[in-house]
């Protein structure tokens, strides 16, 4: 289920006439689809339709979640000087240690060579930004639908759009500057490049269970309710991929399954942990109330000796 938010919200009201699992925010999703995928997609967009060299370009990329920091790897290894938006200061945090200047959009507007969207929110870059933009200047999306670039403001008398190939869109000022507009603001890597078919069987497979596990469940397990797919399913979808790479899993004695408190079959992480620092932002307060005490008991103690 694409859109979960979406659902959490009919849900909320009341609305949701079904249960739903939210496929979208599962592990197996996040890191591979949105991470790995678009680290790879995001090149392979802009060369098929622009022939663009990144060495030495600046680019910015609005939001450093799954797909922006897939996006800002990708960019980085080619050499451009990559910039961040950011609203959330823990991916902001995370992308300054990760060597990106974090800005405004407004401040790198008149300088970028290209600009490219992934928060999934809307209108990410305003007309405002657009005619500020330097001539020549690459916009692309590769967040959420066609709603983070304001492209119906761009459809107006005294602007020309010029057909230069498929999904490439010449936009002309009245002064001549012009900007590249990729596939009209929708989805690059779905509309200008190609999805790697091993990514696809990892989404296609985990959104299999996900229906099976609904399907099979027993009546009263699942109320109408949006849910993530649990922990156990994650771990066995990415168990089914590990054969691909020859990768042989390191398998736990029952003494170290004790002394860690797991099944050895797993699953192996809490249904919180997320693969990185950011899965600190969806701890519940019971555990942050838990995380603190500790520190401060650990803090008295080291003062103390």
């Amino acid at each position: 289920m694409v859109g979960g938010k979406h659902f959490s919200g009919l849900s909320k009201a009341g609305k949701l006439c079904v249960p739903a699992m939210n496929v979208n925010d599962s592990v197996t999703k996040q890191k591979f689809d949105n991470l790995y995928c678009c680290r790879e997609s995001i090149l392979d967009g802009l060369k098929r339709t622009t022939d663009v060299m990144f060495g030495g370009k600046q680019v910015v990329v609005c939001g450093y979640g799954e797909v922006g920091k897939g996006c800002c790897a990708a960019l980085k290894a080619l050499g451009a000087i990559v910039y961040v938006t950011e609203i959330d200061p823990i991916c902001a945090l995370q992308a300054c240690m990760d060597g990106f200047r974090v800005v405004k959009l407004n401040e790198v507007i008149r300088q970028v060579d290209v600009i490219i969207t992934c928060t999934g929110n809307k209108n990410v870059v305003t007309r405002d930004q657009l005619d500020r933009m330097k001539n020549g200047c690459i916009v692309c999306n590769m967040g959420h639908s066609n709603t983070e670039i304001d492209v119906a403001s761009l459809r107006t008398p005294e602007l020309t759009w010029e057909r230069v190939r498929s999904q490439v869109d010449h936009v002309i000022w009245p002064d001549g500057k012009r900007i590249i507009l990729l596939a009209e603001g929708r989805l690059l890597n779905l509309s200008c490049s190609t999805v790697p078919t091993f990514v696809l069987s990892i989404t296609a497979t985990t959104q299999a269970l996900a229906l099976i596990e609904l399907y099979n469940a027993p009546e009263g397990r699942y109320k109408q309710d949006v849910y993530l797919l649990p922990k156990k399913m994650d771990e066995y979808v990415a168990s089914l991929h590990l054969a691909t790479f020859d990768a042989h899993l390191t398998e736990l004695s029952d003494e170290q399954a004790k002394y860690l408190g797991l099944n050895k079959n797993g699953p192996f992480k809490p249904n919180y942990y997320r693969y990185t620092f950011a899965h600190i932002k969806i701890l519940k307060w019971g555990n942050i109330l838990k995380l603190l005490l500790t520190y401060c008991y650990c803090t008295r103690l080291f003062a103390n000796t």
